[in-house]
C-alpha cells in the first residue's frame, strides 16, 4: 500500500509539474537595453492575446557572447530556451548541429504564407538541406550613404552606379575640398580585421560577378572576379587614396559612421542603423544625406551583404506547438510593424515596406526594399566562423599592402579547403 501511495504521489507531482510547464515558453534575446525592454512588452502582448506566458531570458549586447549563451544549453539538449533570435551567420551551424526544429510541418498544416517575406532571404539563409528552419525578424544589408549637398554642388544629379564612377567622383570632390578641409576623404568603409570586412569584401566581389561559392555550392575564394575586386579595394587606399590609411587597422561600423557624420567623407558604406544617427541633433550632415544601393562593376548590379536576426525553435523544446504560436506572432504584420515604428528595425516582411503609415514615419525605408531584394549571403556553413577568420586575415593583409591580392586569396583558398576537409 505504501508503494502504491508513493507512486500516486509521484505521479501527481509530475502532473502538477507538467501542467505548470505546459504552454509556458522561454525566449532568449539580447541587444541594447531599449531592444530588450521592447521585447518584454511584446511578450506581455503575446500572453494577453494567447494566454501563453513567456519568460524572457536576457542576453548581453555583444553578439559573440549571445551566440555562446545559446550554444551551451543547446549542446547539452536542455529544454530551455524554447525560442531565440539568431544572427544570420549562426543559422548554418545551428541547423547542422540539429538544434533547430524544422518549420515546414507547421507551415503545411496551417497554410502559413511565406509570400510576404523576402524570398531571397528565406532561400539563402533560412533553409538548410531543403528544410525551413527559421524566419527573418530583422533584415539588414550594406548601403551607400552619400552627401546630397556636395554631389549637387559639383554638378552630379545622382549617386554613382558603378565603382569606377564612384572613384572618379570621389577623387574630384576630395581634391577640391582638401583645400579647405585637409581631413576630408572620398569614401569610408569597413576594412579592419573582423566580420565586417568579410561583408564588405563579399559586396565588392559579388558586384564583380564573384562571391564565395560556385553554382555547385563549392567554396571558392580565389575566383578571378574576387581577385579583381580585392585589387580594386586595395587601390582605394593605396592608389586612388580616397579611403583613409587606417581603413585596414581601425575602420569598423562606428569609426566609419563617425568619419561621415563629422562631415569628413563624401561616401560611406554602412548598415541602415546609421541613417537615424546621421539625422540626429549635433550631426554635421543632418538633412544632407542620401542613401542608395551599393554600386557594381562594368554594368553588373551592386550587391548588399545580408545581415539581420532570425527566429528559430529549439529541437529540444517541450512546448513546440506554443513556440510556433510565438513565431507566428513575432512575424505577423502587426508585430513587424511595431518593430519598425518602435525600434527602427527593418522588417523581414516585404509588405511592411509599402505600409502608408510606416512610409510616412520612416520615408527612407522604401529605399531599403530594393536593396534587401538583392542581398547576398555569406556561406551558410556549420564551420562558417573558421572560414570567416581565414578570409578576414588574408584580405586584411592584402589591404595592408603586405601581400598581393592573388597570393592572398590563393592562401585563403588553401586554408579554407583544410577547414572543409576537417568537417567532411
Amino acid at each position: 500500500m505504501k508503494k502504491i501511495l508513493f507512486a500516486l504521489l509521484m505521479a501527481s507531482l509530475l502532473l502538477v509539474t507538467c501542467t505548470r510547464r505546459e504552454g509556458k515558453l522561454t525566449f532568449m534575446v539580447g541587444g541594447a537595453p531599449s531592444e530588450v525592454e521592447f521585447w518584454e512588452k511584446l511578450t506581455e502582448s503575446f500572453k494577453e492575446e494567447t494566454g501563453i506566458p513567456v519568460d524572457l531570458i536576457r542576453q548581453p549586447t555583444d553578439t559573440d557572447q549571445r551566440r555562446q549563451g545559446l550554444v551551451i544549453p543547446l549542446k547539452s539538449k536542455q529544454k530551455d530556451p524554447d525560442l531565440f533570435l539568431m544572427d544570420v551567420v549562426w543559422i548554418g551551424q545551428f541547423a547542422a548541429s540539429k538544434w533547430l526544429q524544422p518549420l515546414d510541418g507547421y507551415i503545411r498544416r496551417e497554410g502559413f504564407l511565406l509570400e510576404p517575406f523576402f524570398g531571397r532571404v528565406l532561400e539563402s539563409a533560412d533553409r538548410y538541406n531543403g528544410k525551413l528552419i527559421a524566419l527573418p525578424v530583422y533584415v539588414d544589408g550594406g548601403l551607400l550613404y552619400y552627401r546630397r549637398d556636395l554631389l549637387q554642388r559639383f554638378g552630379y544629379r545622382a549617386p554613382p552606379r558603378s565603382w569606377p564612377e564612384l572613384v572618379r567622383c570621389a577623387v574630384k570632390i576630395q581634391t577640391t575640398l582638401r583645400r579647405e578641409n585637409p581631413n576630408f576623404w572620398g569614401f569610408g568603409w569597413q576594412g579592419a580585421q573582423y566580420e565586417g570586412l568579410v561583408c564588405n569584401f563579399l559586396e565588392f566581389a559579388a558586384s564583380n560577378g564573384g562571391g564565395f561559392t560556385t553554382q555547385e555550392g563549392k567554396l571558392c575564394l580565389n575566383l578571378p572576379e574576387n581577385i579583381e575586386a580585392l585589387e580594386f579595394i586595395v587601390d582605394l587606399i593605396h592608389r586612388y587614396k580616397i579611403s583613409p590609411p587606417n581603413t585596414y587597422t581601425e575602420m569598423k561600423e562606428e569609426e566609419v559612421r563617425s568619419l561621415f557624420q563629422s562631415g569628413n567623407a563624401l561616401f560611406e558604406r554602412n548598415w541602415p542603423y546609421a541613417w537615424s544617427l546621421h539625422q540626429s541633433g549635433g550631426s554635421a550632415v543632418k538633412g544632407k544625406v542620401g542613401i542608395a544601393p551599393l554600386p557594381g562593376f562594368a554594368g553588373k548590379p551592386g550587391a548588399s551583404a545580408l545581415g539581420g536576426w532570425h527566429i528559430g525553435i529549439s529541437r529540444y523544446s517541450d512546448a513546440p506547438a506554443q513556440a510556433w504560436e510565438f513565431v507566428k506572432f513575432v512575424t505577423s504584420y502587426k508585430v513587424q510593424k511595431e518593430l519598425v515604428v518602435g525600434l527602427g528595425w527593418n522588417p523581414g516582411r516585404v509588405d511592411i515596406y509599402d505600409d502608408q503609415e510606416v512610409r510616412g514615419k520612416i520615408p527612407h525605408l522604401q529605399a531599403l526594399k530594393g536593396v534587401f531584394q538583392t542581398t547576398v549571403s555569406r556561406p551558410n556553413l556549420p564551420y562558417y566562423p573558421q572560414i570567416s577568420e581565414v578570409i578576414q586575415r588574408w584580405v586584411n593583409r592584402a589591404l595592408a599592402g603586405k601581400i598581393g591580392a592573388k597570393e592572398a586569396l590563393d592562401k585563403a583558398q588553401k586554408e579554407a579547403e583544410k577547414v572543409v576537409r576537417a568537417y567532411e
